[in-house]
């Protein structure tokens, strides 16, 4: 995946429950990850299966794309999971328009660095965008995906 791996594109029209997270530091993830399980237990994914390692999947792509936005972004930042029929939409802002995401290049991965890369593969689409001061980084994730032809977008 090279630098033009995540690519500009606008937020798909996500219809579905509205939930979100306003951050300023990173010491808030854990908090935000365990109210994200939480509200996704409430309306039954967590009863293990296919349904509960999608659930898993939604929660490691928020922390990645709300850990970069905390880390190489601007505060305040925003976290948003759009909790459609199909799947999720997850969105995450931060007040940095100028920088884009840029996914590691030769770089080894025990270093870190490989986030983005982990949340294209876990998504059937992905992108970012600027609307006004704010950057957007967006993924698509199914509520069920079939992990021995994981989606490229």
């Amino acid at each position: 995946m090279g630098r033009l791996a995540w690519p500009v594109r606008p937020l798909p029209d996500g219809r579905g429950e509205v939930w979100r997270w306003d951050l300023g530091a990173v010491a808030e993830l854990p908090g935000a990850r365990a109210d994200l399980r939480a509200r996704l237990d409430g309306v039954g994914l967590g009863a293990g299966g296919d349904e509960d390692q999608a659930a898993d999947r939604l929660i490691l792509a928020f922390d990645e794309l709300a850990s970069n936005a905390l880390r190489h972004g601007r505060s305040p930042v925003s976290a948003t999971v759009v909790a459609g029929s199909g799947g999720w939409l997850l969105d995450v802002s931060d007040r940095d328009p100028h920088t884009m995401p840029a996914p590691a290049v030769d770089r080894d991965p025990a270093q870190g660095g490989m986030g983005l890369y982990l949340v294209a593969r876990l998504s059937v689409a992905h992108g970012w965008y600027v609307d006004g001061s704010c950057k957007h980084v967006w993924a698509c994730l199914p509520a069920a995906q079939d992990v021995s032809h994981p989606a490229v977008a």
